[in-house]
């Protein structure tokens, strides 16, 4: 199939009458693998097989609290929570993220900067790279609600339009992740298959979809399949700690019941050389603050 308005083939067909599982028709690293940068060639192996790579330290200890407390002046300013860029607990009313985070907060848009963030993300996806996407998730204790099981990529090409899987997302703890505060599940190895899922996507789904997914959620007959062909990796660590995960990753993170809390920085990157047309599998696009149509590179 192909995008009739831009001619792009669609190599991974979503949102049919039925689910449809597609071999990736895509690299998983996209740089040379002896290229130079932050990431290890050995780490950089482990990525392509596993689908991710966590770092036990990214930012430091001082760093941390830097971030932290712009993410509490965030979701404590009464004007960002009335932004649409802020999506609220459905329950709590409490803010769950902040989206462009990086255009909100020169200490945010600092970090996207970061050689040691953005300089991985070169690495892995071979070319400059402009930010997809970025927010801060707010997951306080008792009763912060999860994200259901899903692959990124599926949605950003069947609303976005991003063509090819070359994405990579960070995800940076600024709270201790615990193995029983709701932290993310990947599933190793789900990257190598695209999962299209069933069922048309209403207009301006993203209204519900960011607080509860419904368009673009696995069957349960097809969670099942990857979960006992590929396990489920917990990440825990501390805060500073990160994991860049493919945007194929068969992803998804529990309920918080515990009293600790759980935020992280979540930094989308896509490679210039990928950069969204129209959506494959939707009637309109997404706002741009939730998928990018500046691809300036990062500098």
């Amino acid at each position: 199939m192909t995008d009739t308005t831009t001619g792009i083939p669609d190599l991974y067909p979503s949102r049919g009458a039925t689910e449809v599982l597609t071999p990736r028709q895509d690299p998983v690293v996209w740089g040379a693998p002896d290229a130079p940068g932050p990431i290890a060639p050995a780490d950089l192996l482990s990525y392509e097989r596993d689908g991710f790579l966590a770092i036990d330290q990214l930012i430091t200890d001082d760093e941390v609290a830097v971030y932290r407390n712009e993410l509490n002046r965030l979701v404590t300013d009464p004007g960002i929570r009335a932004d649409e860029r802020s999506i609220v607990e459905p329950k709590s009313k409490e803010i769950r993220s902040v989206f462009e985070v990086h255009k909100i907060s020169k200490i945010f848009a600092d970090l996207v900067r970061d050689e040691r963030v953005v300089g991985r993300a070169r690495q892995i996806l071979g070319s400059d790279v402009y930010v997809h996407q970025s927010r801060i998730n707010v997951k306080p204790g008792f009763g912060a609600s999860g994200f259901y099981w899903h692959s990124d990529f599926e949605t950003w090409h069947a609303e976005d339009g991003l063509p090819r899987m070359r994405t990579v997302s960070v995800s940076i703890a600024l709270t201790e992740n615990y193995d029983t505060n709701g932290g993310l599940m990947i599933m190793p190895g789900s990257h190598k298959t695209f999962l299209g899922c069933a069922g048309a996507t209403p207009k301006d789904n993203y209204k519900k979809s960011l607080q509860m997914q419904d368009a673009g959620t696995p069957s349960d007959e097809a969670l099942t399949q990857l979960a006992s062909q590929h396990g489920i990796k917990l990440f825990t660590g501390k805060a500073g700690s990160a994991t860049w995960f493919d945007c194929n990753c068969m992803h998804g993170s529990g309920d918080n019941i515990t009293p600790f809390p759980r935020s992280n920085v979540f930094i989308v990157f896509n490679s210039v050389e990928n950069p969204a047309a129209e959506p494959f599998a939707a009637p309109v696009r997404r706002p741009e603050f939730i998928g990018a149509r500046d691809f300036t590179p990062v500098r």
